[in-house]
């Protein structure tokens, strides 16, 4: 999704357990979420499309509520981001029915890309379910890391860290689908 800085009010990096990240908001909604780029200059300038200034503005209280939930979240706390207001424009009516899927999965449950297709009444789409998460504004308040490939492979996530950041992130949550490594 191409993101201009008219589109928001204004943005703000906050840091969690996975790095780094960001949130742009229009009004009292969530308009875009970053995942940690490699740096934070570079997290800023993908969230705001190389437009810093939209940091210098105050944070509303819903905002700072979201961000407090999603900092609580990728702590491991059992946090319900179903409630937070988001605003992603006039999305295509594929796309709203995928993001509102995803949506209502649960944090530490999963769905496969085949399941999500499914559940929107087109069973076979699982391909296009994947290349509409990848468009997703909002990571974590619309938890497309909880969409796993046929079996419950690791699989497609665009996010700066691939398929290791989806998987850490699902580790917090304690998503049973992703049993810890050795190393965890």
């Amino acid at each position: 999704m191409n993101r201009r800085a008219g589109r928001f009010d204004g943005a703000a990096l906050f840091y969690t357990a996975i790095g780094g990240c960001g949130v742009a908001w229009r009004g009292d909604a969530v308009a875009a979420v970053q995942i940690p780029e490699r740096s934070r200059s570079e997290t800023l300038r993908r969230l705001t499309g190389g437009f810093p200034a939209l940091v210098d503005h105050p944070v509303p209280r819903a905002i700072g509520e979201a961000i407090d939930a999603m900092v609580a979240l990728l702590d491991g706390d059992d946090v319900d981001l179903r409630p937070i207001e988001v605003d992603v424009g006039s999305p295509a009516p594929f796309d709203e029915a995928v993001w509102g899927v995803t949506r209502s999965i649960p944090r530490g449950s999963s769905l496969t890309y085949g399941q999500v297709a499914e559940r929107i009444g087109q069973p076979g789409a699982a391909q296009a379910v994947g290349r509409s998460l990848g468009a997703n504004p909002c990571p974590i308040v619309i938890p497309c890391h909880r969409v796993l490939g046929a079996d419950g492979q690791l699989v497609g996530f665009s996010a700066h860290g691939g398929v290791e950041t989806k998987r850490r992130m699902l580790l917090i949550e304690g998503c049973p689908a992703v049993p810890p490594s050795l190393f965890d």
